[in-house]
């Protein structure tokens, strides 16, 4: 869901069109950036932003970056920035400035994708209800489906884990994913996107079964690890990630010299739906 070295870093999509958003303070944040691209179908939303406020402040006297927050969140390449995020109140009030005839529908979208949060946040399987309903939009199979959120599931697992003893920052969380991906795969998330093809989509959501089976092999096998050897703090925890992926990678290894096959693949589900069966884990049809 979104990025996964930071569980809370998600895609929201308005009609067709991404909106980076990322939970703070257990609060929606959305990117400015995105929503004025949404909205203005600028060819530059960067600097429309910059030029806006411009405007605001020259024409109200009122500094529109006060409503934001730099968080980081990522970007095209792959890297994470800090950029300007609103929350929904101050996101309203950003979009008064922008003379668009789509502002209202998507004030609409925004309280919806708003009040969802709070429902979630007092029934936790809400969300896990409209990601599995997300996916199954999309064209994923049931059988896909069922690994994919059992992946986010061991995912989070050992997020917390890491969370607890001691890891904290974003790049910290990245170099241990990546330690885990390359002790499994043989490549870092960056390289097993290049190979797929992909730029900003979540790289799980375009494995396939076995893929997938061996991330959460990997990951599992580090947490377990992690909390054997009571890792703490970020260098003992590399070490444990290490381990956990060759646990992995050895499993990985053993199945491509039994079958004869790579598990790594270059399939994705960049397709549209009705293509997607010929893909590894999509039920027949």
């Amino acid at each position: 869901m979104g990025n996964e070295l930071i569980p809370t870093t998600k895609i929201a999509v308005f009609r067709g069109r991404k909106i980076r958003k990322t939970l703070h303070k257990n609060e929606w944040f959305f990117s400015v950036v995105d929503v004025v691209a949404a909205l203005t179908e600028s060819e530059n939303p960067r600097d429309y932003w910059y030029r806006m406020k411009v405007r605001v402040k020259s024409e109200e006297g009122a500094e529109l970056s006060t409503f934001c927050r730099q968080l980081k969140l990522k970007s095209i390449d792959g890297k994470k920035y800090e950029t300007d995020c609103a929350n929904t109140e101050s996101m309203f009030r950003i979009i008064q400035s922008i003379p668009s005839p789509k502002a209202e529908p998507f004030k609409r979208w925004l309280a919806k994708v708003g009040y969802e949060r709070v429902q979630e946040i007092e029934d936790p399987e809400l969300a896990t209800k409209r990601t599995r309903a997300l996916y199954k939009a999309k064209g994923y199979s049931d059988n896909w489906i069922e690994k994919r959120m059992r992946g986010i599931a061991v995912r989070e697992e050992l997020t917390d884990e890491w969370n607890k003893r001691g890891v904290k920052e974003d790049t910290e969380y990245a170099i241990l994913t990546a330690e885990i991906s390359k002790a499994t795969f043989g490549l870092t998330p960056s390289q097993y996107k290049r190979l797929k093809g992909l730029k900003r989509e979540n790289l799980r959501d375009h494995m396939n079964d076995l893929e997938q089976i061996f991330s959460m092999l990997g990951e599992a096998a580090t947490t377990e690890i992690t909390r054997n050897c009571d890792a703490q703090g970020f260098v003992e925890s590399k070490h444990a990630a290490v381990e956990g992926g060759e646990v992995a990678g050895k499993a990985r290894k053993d199945l491509e010299s039994r079958t004869g096959k790579r598990i790594v693949s270059r399939e994705n589900y960049l397709l549209e739906p009705q293509s997607r069966k010929a893909l590894p884990g999509k039920d027949k049809e």
